[in-house]
């Protein structure tokens, strides 16, 4: 007969947006249900579930991260960045306001992955041209084709860093 006990849940550490925050999860929860159901940072969107639209990445330690992929368990103790902890003292971080600045978002759903994501290709320092912020962007989707205006504004951004 199969066992059909439900799994304890586990105790987990996280720091999220400088923030530490004590958690007890079920072990098939994912860092984006974590973040939305259990902490209520709603910023980091749900869209595919299957890692393949970008709308739910965060940064992981500065590193980017599809968050519906990812395990709440195996980020015990790392730090995490959602939309909601790019701003600093009030001031919009560089990559939202050049999102503004140049209209870089429609329906604005898949935004806060789109900046999320620029962050830490601004972090990474690979990019050095529109072209290859586009290919290094190419797991962000924009269903609205604010394509030009994403690298506009994440050019803007990275020459002001």
């Amino acid at each position: 007969m199969a066992d059909t006990t439900i799994p304890e849940r586990i105790p987990i550490n996280l720091v999220v947006n400088g923030e530490r925050r004590a958690l007890e999860v079920v072990p098939w929860t994912t860092l984006l249900d974590a973040l939305r159901d259990r902490l209520e940072l709603t910023g980091t969107k749900k869209g595919c579930d299957h890692g393949q639209c970008g709308a739910c990445t965060v940064l992981v330690d500065g590193r980017r991260v599809n968050s519906c992929l990812t395990l709440a368990v195996m980020k015990d103790g790392a730090e995490i960045t959602t939309i909601e902890g790019l701003a600093r003292d009030g001031t919009l971080h560089p990559l939202q306001q050049a999102f503004i600045d140049h209209d870089a978002f429609q329906c604005g759903y898949c935004t806060p992955g789109q900046i999320c994501s620029a962050a830490g290709l601004l972090a990474e320092g690979r990019a050095r041209d529109a072209d290859e912020i586009r290919e290094l962007m190419s797991g962000n989707l924009c269903r609205c084709g604010a394509y030009p205006n994403i690298v506009a504004a994440i050019e803007q951004a990275m020459s002001r860093s």
